[in-house]
């Protein structure tokens, strides 16, 4: 079972996180992300942590709202499962807007652990409501694309283009 980033692994994944981008290979093209460690730290490297642990690779897009978003990151596929452990919210002042990537809560805000959702346009409401810790910079027809049911083949970390 994946265990949360620890307070002496955040130094580096954060350094990780500055540097490198999240490449998401799915059936319908690739989706690229970059990573807000200065503003979420603990979610920028829990899901560093959980993407170069393979945790997230074959998994589904379980929800597909369209003109809204796209989550997936639960191991069980139906939107009720998780890592194993909660993250502590991180609200910040990054807003909502298409491409945003955050991480999906039950209704208690510290109840994060590894589903994620991609707006697929703005959605100001959610803004200081949900932890924004990413956005998209490629990859938006595949974004678009994505169906309910639809795979993360793997995710994969990358340099970050200078």
């Amino acid at each position: 079972m994946p265990t949360p980033p620890q307070t002496e692994e955040l130094p580096a994944y954060s350094e990780e996180a500055r540097t490198s981008q999240i490449r998401i290979t799915t059936d319908k093209g690739d989706i690229v992300v970059k990573l807000f460690p200065d503003d979420a730290p603990m979610h920028s490297a829990a899901f560093l942590k959980l993407a170069k642990s393979g945790f997230y690779d074959g998994l589904t897009f379980h929800r597909v709202e369209p003109g809204f978003v796209v989550q997936g990151g639960d191991p069980d596929g139906n939107g009720t499962g998780g890592p194993g452990y909660h993250l502590k919210a991180e609200f910040n002042a990054r807003p909502h807007l298409r491409g945003t990537l955050a991480m999906a809560r039950a209704s208690d805000p510290n109840s994060a652990g590894s589903q994620f959702y991609i707006c697929l346009a703005d959605a100001r409401f959610l803004d200081g409501e949900y932890t924004v810790f990413g956005e998209m910079s490629e990859g938006f027809d595949a974004l678009d694309a994505l169906r309910r049911g639809d795979r993360m083949q793997k995710l994969a970390v990358e340099r970050a283009p200078a």
